[in-house]
């Protein structure tokens, strides 16, 4: 797993006077408890700040919306520990002035009702405060199980995928993206529109390649490029390619982290092919696929909506992404997926070995002497989310989702490859068709389907299809099929 940025949630324990502080009290303390457990740093007013330290009067809900608003938190999680103050919530979120995701969630009784026993009136409470929620015009999040303890597994995985949530939400929202020369002119598949891609928060930074193979040409073969080298040779068969290669390809490498460094960037749409091997002698895959194992995804053929896709699932799932070709349909199974590139995949996911060699697409036009550096293997068994986002003419954007399985199977070709089941495929392929999506796709090594489907279409305004849903319009009430 990939070092994931730290998620900041603001807790709102929602309190009203009606009912016991002791009950509220306890349910704040427990959901404190799971919050941190799951990994969140929790923001939340002490009992120094508000009484017992939850929620309700108009000073204190001012006082926490300031709090949560000054700490920047990545999202929010609001609990009726009873019936709580749905006008203290909304002043929370007002007064934050954050555009953050929101989880909001009840807490059951202690027993079965009776006269005897305190109550909560979550239940109730609840409504009150989605209510007031709408009326702001906030979206926000319902567990699968509204009413619960905050110690129930089923909050707990609630608030991991609500965690996940943030993170693509803010993720995408802050993103940098390196875009490294142009787009291949024959593909229109790589268009996008980036203003509507700054309206949306990602900011592009250009970087011409003949500016990467002029600081290549200008470095030295020094202590640095053969650590580099090094390093490759012990993690893939290099035999195929001589030192005065491997050095161009561990200084492209270099280049390219000091531009991810100095920039800020959080992935890279590279220009792969042909300038490069003409000018320079070397394919950029094994670099790119390395790159994408230590947390920087990058995209072929300088697909901008690539790496959003791929940076997307890496969030997601805290793992590395790859873009693959949804390249081939196996000619004897209508739900079995090719899902291939010339050898870019990160190569933490090979079942195979792992062997650096010729791009047999592009020698052909450039020779293979100019065209070695890709990484040749198969891909491991098990899970497998795709991702694919774009924007149409008009700038709405769009994701298709789709959850898989990669499996074995005797059909072989080269470069890097997975044979993916994918449920319900012929309907997905002609959704991808109709709703105009393009021959890239990126590619995750988890299950991470709800967490896309809440993250595009609740947060960031993306039209969302998947296999069972065709309209483009999230449905909160419908969680995405695993």
């Amino acid at each position: 797993m990939l070092r994931m940025p730290k998620v900041k949630i603001g807790f709102v324990p929602a309190n009203r006077g009606f009912f016991s502080d002791k009950l509220a009290a306890k349910m704040r303390n427990e959901t404190i408890k799971v919050l941190k457990a799951i990994g969140a740093e929790v923001v939340v007013p002490s009992t120094a700040d508000t009484k017992v330290g939850c929620v309700e009067s108009l000073d204190e809900a001012i006082k926490v919306g300031r709090m949560f608003r000054d700490a920047q938190v990545n999202g929010i999680v609001v609990s009726a520990v009873n019936f709580g103050d749905e006008q203290g919530v909304a002043i929370v979120l007002k007064e934050s002035g954050l555009r953050v995701p929101i989880l909001i969630v009840g807490c059951q009784e202690e027993a079965v009702l009776s006269r005897e026993i305190e109550r909560r009136d979550s239940f109730c409470g609840l409504l009150s405060i989605g209510e007031a929620l709408r009326q702001l015009g906030l979206p926000y999040s319902v567990p699968e199980a509204p009413i619960c303890f905050p110690t129930d597994e089923s909050f707990r995985a609630t608030a991991s995928r609500f965690l996940a949530v943030c993170r693509v939400v803010g993720g995408i929202r802050s993103a940098r993206y390196g875009q490294v020369g142009a787009r291949p002119d024959a593909f229109w598949t790589c268009r996008y529109n980036e203003k509507a891609l700054q309206a949306l928060g990602p900011t592009c930074v250009t970087l011409d390649l003949s500016e990467v193979i002029g600081a290549i040409n200008a470095m030295p073969t020094d202590a640095a490029v053969r650590r580099v080298m090094a390093d490759m040779k012990k993690t893939l068969d290099t035999s195929a390619v001589g030192d005065d290669i491997l050095a161009k390809i561990a200084k492209l490498e270099l280049v390219l982290k000091k531009f991810v460094a100095d920039r800020h960037l959080d992935g890279l749409a590279i220009q792969c092919w042909t300038s490069i091997q003409q000018n320079l002698g070397i394919c950029t895959c094994a670099t790119m696929g390395r790159l994408d194992d230590r947390g920087t995804p990058c995209a072929c053929e300088a697909d901008i909506m690539g790496v959003l896709s791929m940076h997307a699932l890496q969030l997601a799932s805290g793992g590395p992404s790859c873009l693959a070709d949804w390249n081939n349909l196996h000619n004897e199974d209508p739900e079995l997926v090719n899902c291939w590139h010339c050898g870019v995949f990160p190569h933490s996911w090979a079942k195979t070995p792992r062997k650096m060699a010729c791009h047999e697409i592009i020698a052909g036009t450039v020779g293979r002497e100019k065209a070695m550096g890709v990484v040749e293997f198969v891909m491991e068994d098990g899970p497998v989310t795709l991702c694919r986002a774009t924007v149409d003419n008009g700038g709405q954007f769009k994701a298709a989702l789709i959850q898989g399985v990669v499996e074995p199977n005797p059909a072989v070709t080269f470069g890097a490859y997975g044979w993916v089941r994918l449920p319900n495929f012929q309907r997905f392929y002609r959704l991808v068709l109709l709703r105009h999506f393009p021959h890239h796709v990126g590619m995750n090594r988890a299950h991470v389907g709800n967490v896309l489907w809440e993250a595009f279409g609740n947060y960031l305004g993306f039209q969302t299809y998947t296999p069972d849903r065709t309209t483009g319009v999230w449905s909160p009430e419908l969680p995405f099929a695993v």
